[in-house]
């Protein structure tokens, strides 16, 4: 039976949290609440916290004997991590409070798998909930009001969410696709036509999975390959590598690639979107980047064409993962360009800069009969490369 586990420091936050299990309980949910309290207060809930703190590696001490809070909250927080991954039964989560609260939950609630319902009370879900997110599917609602007793505001706040995390648990969706193996795509807005083109044809044999190349897209994709939910990756959009390595609003972490490198499921990868690092709109763009070429995509887009010397850092940086993957590895580079306004006659059209970019990766990478570079004679967003992407991947899938 899926258990909800209603989580968050019962020795401040007693009486909303118990307001909130009390809800699920009469919605017909199962729950069991947590403590993540760290002031040493008596528990009222079904699982104290020196019953997380002890799943801690270094054990109940390194959790309850701080008498800095900050330090505590940090420790609490790994351990009640450490807890969710032993315990198989939760079949959702709900969490509520400020930012303490949030930073006590929220990592806890990312190491779940996508799809189990998760929702987080927070007083600061309106403001940059990224760090809390991650790349997990965690539903924050703002408090608005203080997770501070309970009120007329309160009531009705902490209610939707207990009821929300009932819908979702008492409505579970049939996976469909159970039968086809996932493969994971990341694309962006100038490699639309190519990978539109392969998820088309490959949802006939499997379930594509197509994840926006926005940094968090791409850790996301990652996160379900660690898990085991992605068997195979057609990483054709690497943009978030140019953001990461400049200094764009997309980064990926150092972490990219690092699934495929620990899983070694298949991975046809390629070099889509590095034409360009990614801004908020033209003003916000830093000042150092002045006398450097710009494409204002809408208003709260601005692209930056990337140089010689950039794209050279990037393959050099791609090369060093690829030669860390010990499954069947492809990669792709396109010598009509990286993306829909790296064609001829488009504004980023810049051979030189992609040139510098394949001979890094042509140079760094140790090719094997399991790790080859290949050069295609098209532009990535085109059907024609990804027919070719296509043709790889059946090889070596």
């Amino acid at each position: 039976m899926s258990i909800a586990v209603v989580a968050g420091t019962f020795d401040t936050k007693g009486e909303e949290l118990t307001y909130i299990a009390t809800l699920l309980r009469n919605a017909g949910v199962t729950v069991r609440t947590v403590d993540l309290g760290t002031g040493g207060a008596l528990s009222v809930a079904d699982i104290p916290a020196s019953a997380v703190a002890q799943c801690h590696p270094d054990g109940v001490k390194a959790v309850l004997g701080y008498n800095d809070r900050g330090a505590a909250v940090s420790a609490m927080a790994d351990a009640f991590v450490a807890f969710v991954d032993r315990s198989d039964w939760i079949g959702g989560m709900i969490g509520a409070g400020g930012s303490g609260g949030t930073a006590l939950v929220a990592p806890a609630m990312r190491s779940l798998p996508v799809g189990v319902p998760k929702v987080l009370v927070s007083t600061v879900a309106s403001g940059n909930v990224a760090p809390y997110v991650g790349p997990s599917d965690i539903m924050m609602m703002y408090s608005v009001t203080d997770v501070q007793g309970l009120n007329r505001i309160s009531r009705r706040v902490l209610g939707n969410a207990a009821h929300a995390l009932a819908g979702m648990m008492l409505n579970a969706v049939d996976d469909v696709a159970q039968d086809k193996p996932a493969v994971g795509l990341t694309m962006f807005g100038v490699t639309t036509t190519a990978v539109s083109h392969i998820a088309d044809i490959l949802v006939a044999t499997h379930d594509p999975l197509v994840f926006h190349a926005t940094g968090t897209g791409g850790q996301s994709m990652e996160k379900l390959v660690d898990s085991g939910l992605i068997g195979a990756v057609l990483d054709l959009t690497t943009t978030e590598v140019a953001d990461m390595l400049v200094g764009g609003v997309f980064p990926a972490t150092a972490d990219r690639m690092g699934a495929v490198i620990r899983t070694n499921v298949p991975y046809v990868g390629s070099v889509g979107a590095l034409d360009m690092v990614n801004f908020g709109a033209r003003d916000t763009v830093p000042e150092k980047f002045a006398d450097r070429q710009f494409h204002v995509h809408n208003p709260q887009v601005t692209l930056m064409r990337t140089t010689g010397a950039e794209n050279r850092a990037f393959g050099e940086w791609i090369a060093a993962r690829l030669n860390q993957m010990t499954g069947q590895v492809r990669f792709l580079l396109p010598e009509g360009g990286v993306s829909a306004i790296d064609a001829e006659d488009q504004v980023f059209h810049d051979p030189a800069a992609d040139a510098a970019l394949f001979a890094a990766i042509e140079g760094a990478v140790n090719q094997t009969d399991m790790r080859r570079v290949l050069r295609v004679p098209h532009n990535l967003n085109t059907v024609e490369f990804a027919n070719v992407a296509l043709q790889q991947f059946r090889e070596i899938t």
